[in-house]
């Protein structure tokens, strides 16, 4: 283990005293009749002052109130600011456009049309042997469109009108070809004020992605022939899919669905809850994995990491009220936990063990991958939605405003983004993949040991695990937007800066583009030559959006896909049987 993740993670306070000063000030003798007349002026700029602190801190004043007429008062609902989400950092706003600049170019000028693009070899790769479909392309023009970047924009529209085709005789994932390409063409023609370039393109490509929902379950299958039409399984476990995967394509199909007609884009998808709806595991979570055929879940790990994470996401995203609020139940029963030394909040993973004569059993891992990092925001905003006693509650909110189940969700999300944000306490202030939390049980001497959270398996002169990369995810910067925008807090704006400078520091690649780091707790790094397609439109879009004014794709007004492309929340023109909300 390294001696960054060996230190204790504890921070010392100073205290200082001042000491008490007497002065014998000797004070101007002044008749009555001149004293009210200074008492009199000074009340002008006294009410003025006055005036201008209220304005500008009505929620804090508000609070006051509350508490002064008998109000339950708790700090977790009342630190932040409604306009300070009004006020652009510019100058940290600008610094994140010149780093998507500084990635897009040197993709564009390297491999410009290729799917993957690799920053220190400055080449690119395609996810098929039969050519891309333009993964990096798609992915960032929605973000160009929001910073003004019209040149590249151009460039990247002609790139889609003249050689983007999905023709391709090779086998491609259905979950990321959904969330990348179609939603990214369904927000860029949303943000492009309805560019039919992009919806043709969008249709083109749902209907070749349509078969797949052609199983005995109505399950997709994980992968698709696009030039042939066709689902296709995962090689050697053929009837699994995952269920994150199957449950994360509701966003897009049903606004393609809105924006055509085209009814069959909705049933195909929400038929996929109904199933799952259906399969109802005992304690309310969901297995990563799922039956093709039967539509049942398959005894698996569970977990709000990979492979479950979207699920759970789009219960709110979709707003399928009674699914997520048994969800959120069922997580906060079994997953949410404290760690025994710091009490920081994390969610823990649970693990099947089969036994004799077939019993299955539960064992629970203090496991959190950094992809759980979006849930902490998701979980403040969906206390917003589904607990809340009134129809928009304040920025900051207040206690009063949620009901016993909002107050529940708002304070364990809000404990998560803080755990989240802890964990970029290493060497390079990155977050790694995955990490551990201490437990009682494992027997480790906290006088040696972290007594929070660790990398397992890392260690001095070792090679480094997988669990120590940094692979510039978006998770953590998504819930500090979210969070921001829910509290005008500035502590959130902080820490998403200090998370940028860390990649700036850490992963830029000085000829263009930015590198994966192989070990947050190693300094000098060490790269993995790969730029994921996430930085630019992940990253450094909820990077800018949380320096931006507030009044820039507003989350009542727009829901972000998976991967971070907004679309506009509309009012369904058709509604299924199952549509529970």
């Amino acid at each position: 283990m390294s001696d960054a993740a060996l230190r204790k993670r504890k921070k010392s306070q100073t205290q200082t005293k001042q000491p008490n000063i007497e002065q014998n000030v000797k004070e101007p003798e002044i008749d009555a009749a001149a004293a009210l007349r200074y008492v009199k002026i000074l009340w002008i700029p006294l009410l003025l002052c006055f005036g201008g602190f209220v304005y500008f801190n009505t929620s804090s004043v508000t609070e006051q109130v509350d508490a002064w007429l008998g109000y339950e008062a708790d700090n977790v609902f009342s630190s932040g600011s409604s306009d300070l989400r009004y006020i652009r950092d510019v100058e940290k706003r600008d610094a994140v456009v010149e780093a998507f600049k500084h990635a897009w170019r040197a993709y564009e000028r390297d491999a410009m049309g290729t799917d993957e693009y690799h920053a220190i070899s400055k080449k690119g790769t395609n996810l098929s042997d039969a050519g891309g479909i333009g993964y990096t392309v798609v992915d960032s023009i929605d973000t160009m469109l929001l910073m003004g970047l019209d040149e590249d924009y151009q460039r990247a529209r002609d790139w889609v009108e003249n050689k983007l085709t999905f023709e391709r005789d090779g086998i491609f994932n259905t979950f990321e070809t959904t969330i990348r390409v179609l939603g990214g063409l369904l927000s860029a023609y949303h943000l492009s004020g309805n560019d039919k370039l992009y919806l043709e393109r969008a249709i083109d490509l749902a209907d070749r992605i349509l078969p797949v929902f052609d199983t005995e379950s109505g399950l997709p299958w994980p992968q698709v022939n696009l030039a042939e039409r066709k689902g296709v399984p995962n090689t050697g476990y053929a009837m699994m899919v995952s269920t994150a995967e199957v449950s994360t394509l509701q966003l897009e199909f049903r606004y393609i669905s809105h924006l055509t007609g085209n009814e069959e884009y909705w049933e195909k998808v929400e038929d996929v809850m109904r199933v799952i709806k259906e399969s109802r595991m005992p304690h309310g979570l969901a297995s990563i994995y799922m039956n093709v055929e039967t539509g049942k879940f398959v005894p698996s790990d569970i977990r709000l990491g990979s492979r479950g994470d979207s699920y759970y996401e789009y219960l709110l995203k979709q707003y399928i009220q009674t699914m997520y609020d048994d969800a959120m139940e069922a997580v906060h029963g079994y997953l949410i936990k404290e760690s025994p030394f710091s009490k920081m909040i994390y969610t823990a993973e649970l693990i099947p063990e089969r036994h004799g004569g077939g019993q299955l059993s539960w064992r629970l891992s203090p496991k959190q991958d950094h992809l759980v990092c979006f849930f902490g925001g998701s979980l403040m905003l969906g206390a917003t939605i589904t607990g809340a006693t009134v129809q928009s509650v304040s920025v900051p909110p207040k206690k009063k405003e949620f009901t016993e189940v909002g107050v529940r969700d708002w304070k364990t999300g809000t404990a998560l983004v803080k755990t989240c944000w802890d964990t970029h306490d290493t060497k390079t202030g990155l977050s790694p993949e995955i990490v551990y939390f201490r437990i009682p049980e494992d027997g480790i001497d906290t006088g040696s040991a972290p007594s929070d959270w660790y990398i397992k398996g890392a260690a001095p002169h070792l090679p480094p695990p997988y669990d120590a990369r940094y692979i510039l995810r978006p998770e953590t910067v998504e819930s500090l937007f979210i969070a921001f925008r829910l509290t005008g807090d500035i502590k959130y704006r902080e820490w998403g800066w200090s998370i940028f400078q860390a990649i700036e520091k850490h992963c830029k690649v000085e000829s263009g583009g930015y590198a994966s780091v192989l070990n947050v707790d190693e300094v000098p790094v060490l790269w993995e030559d790969k730029m994921e397609t996430f930085l630019m439109s992940e990253t450094l879009k909820y990077l800018y959006l949380l320096f931006e004014d507030a009044s820039v794709l507003p989350l009542d007004e727009y829901v972000f896909n998976t991967e971070a492309h907004p679309l506009p929340i509309f009012t369904p023109n058709t509604r299924t049987a199952f549509a529970d909300s």
